[in-house]
């Protein structure tokens, strides 16, 4: 299995539909070429912020095939093949490899909750072994998933049982944990933080990559205030921060995912619609979001080009 260290910021992509809700392939190259341009590092496809358990298998796949031949290999793409059935998650995991995904990434089933290491060890596994030579990072968000695991045991068992695992996506907020999971075994595992307005502290910690939603509105003002950090500016970094942490609580006004979506079209980015049970903002709150939006003065300092008027 080829090494994989995952490095910078990774955006989260979303997934658009029509209005009738059907995927919406066709705007992916647009879409990753205006994210290349803002300066993201690489792409995590199907995840949270892609709505990739409202998708079909096959539209899941379809995706993944699009996206890699859009990336052209310029940035590494992460694809999220977690599901409820394992069966279907190999398949995915078979599918990502065999289309040239860099890494599969996988969440833990969620209905019938995961309550032990033992079992999620077993059942990343069997998503795992389904790509033999991809790089694993198993998707821990406890937030969704309900899965109360120690992820630091986890990381221990399972990466003495899991040959090709790569390290983690850790989306929650402990970043004394994450701190362990970070120093386990010498640094053995590539552990990417998942909550972007703590980046600073992540990076405080150590994080060294991070994968995110807002990254694809904002990648610019991200990677400043990682520079910031690298180079001992810590009041700009801070600053920088709170930016983000302004912008985030705005959005989280309204639905994210239909908010982020809404920002990404008065950006020029192609966003789409969301799929139930996510909904789209009304014509009322779009333009209430932009007020808000530029009251905070986001679209000066998001650091994307914009639009022409008109």
């Amino acid at each position: 299995m080829a090494s994989l260290s995952l490095e910078g910021l990774i955006a989260a992509t979303v997934t658009s539909f029509t209005e009738s809700g059907d995927v919406c392939t066709d705007v992916i190259g647009p879409m990753i070429d205006r994210l290349m341009e803002s300066g993201v590092d690489g792409l995590y496809v199907c995840g949270s912020t892609g709505e990739g358990m409202s998708l079909t298998c096959k539209e899941r796949k379809r995706v993944v095939e699009a996206t890699v031949e859009a990336a052209r290999g310029r940035v590494p793409v992460v694809v999220q093949v977690g599901h409820n059935s394992l069966k279907d998650a190999r398949d995915l995991a078979e599918h990502a490899a065999l289309n040239g995904a860099a890494a599969i990434s996988a969440t833990c089933p969620s209905y019938f909750k995961i309550s032990d290491t033992e079992t999620l060890v077993a059942s990343m596994s069997e998503i795992a072994t389904a790509a033999p030579q991809t790089p694993f990072y198993y998707y821990h968000i406890p937030s969704l998933t309900g899965s109360p695991i120690d992820v630091v045991e986890f990381l221990q068992r399972g990466g003495d049982k899991i040959a090709t695992f790569a390290g983690l996506k850790y989306t929650d907020t402990l970043l004394h944990q994450y701190q362990q999971c970070l120093s386990l075994d010498g640094g053995r595992f590539d552990v990417l933080w998942g909550c972007d307005e703590m980046l600073l502290g992540a990076l405080a910690t150590g994080a060294r990559g991070a994968i995110g939603s807002t990254y694809n509105i904002a990648a610019p003002l991200y990677q400043s205030l990682i520079a910031a950090f690298a180079a001992g500016e810590t009041g700009s970094a801070r600053d920088l921060q709170s930016r983000s942490v302004e912008m985030i609580s705005v959005m989280k006004r309204y639905s994210f995912h239909a908010a982020l979506k809404a920002i990404m079209q008065m950006l020029g980015m192609p966003g789409g619609a969301c799929r139930l049970p996510l909904r789209d903002l009304t014509g009322d709150e779009a333009m209430t979001l932009r007020t808000q939006l530029e009251s905070i003065g986001f679209f000066e300092w998001c650091g994307h080009r914009q639009p022409p008027q008109g």
